[in-house]
C-alpha cells in the first residue's frame, strides 16, 4: 500500500515539473508587444509560483509517505525477532486443524500482520495441546484415548455374537477305510450371545484414568444331535438358554509418553476381571450320576447357560497410537492370566456333585493391529484383525483329554460417526477367520462425554 502511494505521488510530481517545462520554454512572441507582453508575462509568474508551491506540498506529502514505510518496516522488523523462521515453521499447519478444522493460513501466507494480532493465538505462542493420541473408531475392547482429566464418559453399548459348529464322531471301527463297524454321532451346535454393557470411565489426570465395566449377558444354545449307541434315525435338539448379570471389569490405563506428529503413542493398562457372572460350575449339567467315565449319563450340556467364566482375572496390556497423516495406525499385546480355583465340583441331576479338584484355564495370548482414517471432521473408519491363543486348561495338574490350543482370529471394522463434542456412535462388526471364533460379531457403542 505505500509503494503505490509513492509511486502516484513521484508521477504527480514529475508531471508538474514537464507542464512547468513547457511553459517556460514557450517563445516570448508578444514579450515585445508592450502592454499585453508585460500581462502574459505577470500571468506566466503566477502559474509558475502555483507550480512550485504544488511541488512543495508534493515534497511534504513524499516526505510523510517515507517516513508510514520507515515505521512499516520497523513494525515488520520487530514481528519478525518475536517469531524467529524455526517457530513460525512451527506455527504453520497448527491451530484449528487439530481440533478438527480447517488450518487457518500463517502470517506471510495470505494474512496480514492485523489480521495476525486479530487471531486467537498471539503472534509467536502455540496454541494449547493436551498431548493424547488422536481419536479413531474404536474396533477393540480397550480404547486408545483416554478421558480428560476431571471428566468422565459414560458408554452403553450392545453386542451380539453368532457362532456355529459341526461335530463328527465315530463311535466303532474301520476294517477298510470305507467300511465302519459302529455308530456316526453327528452333532450342530448353533449359539448366539447377546451383551449389555454399562462402561464408566473418569480421567484422574491428565495421563491416567479408571474405567468400569459392568455387562447383562443373554445367551441360547441349540444342538441337534443323534443319540450314542442307538439306532434312531430322527434327530434330537436340545435348547438351552441362560441370563443374568456378567463378569465385572476394573481397568486402569496410563499412557507413557507425550507422543506427536510421526511419533507413536504407548498406553498402559491393568485390567481385573471379578466373576461375579453366573458360575459355569453352579449351574445343573444334564447327568444323572456322572458326567465323565464309564458309567456316565446324560448329554453333559448344561441346563442352563453361564454367563460368566467363573474365574478371577488379570491382563496387563500395552496398546499403541502412530499418527501418520492421513491415516492413524494402532495395535496391541496382552495376556489375559486365569487365577486356578480349587475344591470345584460340578452340579448334576438329582441334587448331587461331582468332584472335580484343582482347575486352571489357560492363559490368553493376544495382540491385535488395524488402521483408522478420518472421511470428514464427523466420521471416520478403521479396519483391523485381532488374535487371540488359548492355552489348555488343566485338571488337578494334567490337561483335560480332549483340551486343546484354540486359535481365534477375528477380522474387523469399524465406522465412527460425531453427532457434536459430546455424543459419538460407534459401529464395529468382526467375521470369524478360525473355526472356533464366533462366525459374526457385532457392537454398538455411544460414549457421551460429561
Amino acid at each position: 500500500m505505500q509503494t503505490s502511494a509513492r509511486g502516484r505521488a513521484a508521477a504527480a510530481a514529475v508531471a508538474l515539473l514537464l507542464c512547468s517545462g513547457q511553459s517556460a520554454g514557450q517563445p516570448a512572441a508578444t514579450a515585445g508587444g508592450g502592454a499585453a507582453g508585460g500581462e502574459a508575462g505577470g500571468q506566466l509568474g503566477d502559474k509558475l509560483e502555483s507550480m512550485r508551491r504544488q511541488l512543495e506540498e508534493q515534497k511534504q506529502l513524499l516526505l510523510q509517505l517515507r517516513r508510514q514505510v520507515d515505521e512499516q518496516q520497523r513494525s515488520l522488523l520487530q514481528l519478525g525477532g518475536a517469531m524467529p523462521a524455526e517457530a513460525l515453521a512451527a506455527q504453520r499447519g497448527t491451530g484449528p486443524a487439530e481440533q478438527g478444522g480447517a488450518a487457518a493460513p500463517a502470517q506471510g501466507q495470505g494474512q496480514g500482520p492485523a489480521q495476525a494480532r486479530a487471531g486467537q493465538a498471539p503472534v509467536g505462542a502455540a496454541p494449547a495441546k493436551d498431548g493424547r493420541p488422536p481419536e479413531v473408531a474404536p474396533l477393540f475392547e480397550q480404547p486408545g484415548v483416554l478421558t480428560a482429566k476431571g471428566h468422565y464418559v459414560l458408554e452403553p453399548s450392545l453386542q451380539f455374537g453368532y457362532s456355529s459348529s459341526n461335530r463328527v464322531a465315530l463311535v466303532g471301527y474301520t476294517i477298510i477305510p470305507a467300511l465302519l463297524i459302529g455308530l456316526v454321532d453327528v452333532r450342530e451346535v448353533k449359539r448366539n450371545t447377546t451383551t449389555a454393557t454399562l462402561t464408566g470411565r473418569y480421567g484422574l489426570s491428565r495421563r491416567m484414568e479408571i474405567e468400569a465395566k459392568l455387562p447383562y449377558v443373554y445367551r441360547s444354545d441349540a444342538t441337534v444331535s443323534r443319540e450314542y449307541f442307538t439306532g434312531a434315525a430322527n434327530e434330537r435338539v436340545f435348547d438351552t438358554s441362560g441370563r443374568a448379570a456378567g463378569d465385572a471389569e476394573l481397568a486402569l490405563r496410563y499412557q507413557l509418553n507425550e507422543g506427536g506428529a510421526d511419533r507413536a503413542y504407548y498406553v498402559g493398562a491393568l485390567r481385573f476381571k471379578s466373576r461375579t457372572g453366573r458360575d459355569p460350575f453352579s449351574v445343573v449339567t444334564d447327568c444323572t450320576k456322572r458326567c465323565t467315565g464309564p458309567d456316565a449319563t446324560g448329554t453333559g450340556l448344561p441346563l442352563e447357560l453361564p454367563t460368566g467364566s467363573g474365574f478371577y482375572a488379570l491382563q496387563p496390556s500395552l496398546t499403541w497410537l502412530y499418527p501418520s497423516d492421513p491415516a492413524i495406525f494402532f495395535g496391541s499385546v496382552s495376556y489375559l492370566h486365569n487365577f486356578r480355583r480349587s475344591n470345584v465340583e460340578r452340579r448334576i441331576q438329582g441334587g448331587q456333585s461331582e468332584p472335580l479338584g484343582t482347575v486352571a484355564p489357560g492363559g490368553v495370548l493376544g495382540f491385535n493391529f488395524g488402521m483408522g482414517m478420518a472421511l470428514n471432521d464427523k466420521a471416520a473408519f478403521s479396519l483391523g484383525y485381532d488374535h487371540s491363543s488359548i492355552a489348555r486348561t488343566r485338571q488337578n495338574g494334567v490337561a483335560v483329554p480332549g483340551s486343546v490350543r484354540i486359535q481365534l482370529g477375528t477380522l474387523l471394522l469399524g465406522f465412527s460417526y460425531r453427532f457434536n463434542d459430546k455424543r459419538t456412535v460407534n459401529v464395529a462388526v468382526g467375521a470369524g477367520l478360525t473355526r472356533d471364533t464366533p462366525d459374526v460379531q457385532l457392537s454398538v457403542r455411544m460414549p457421551m462425554s460429561f
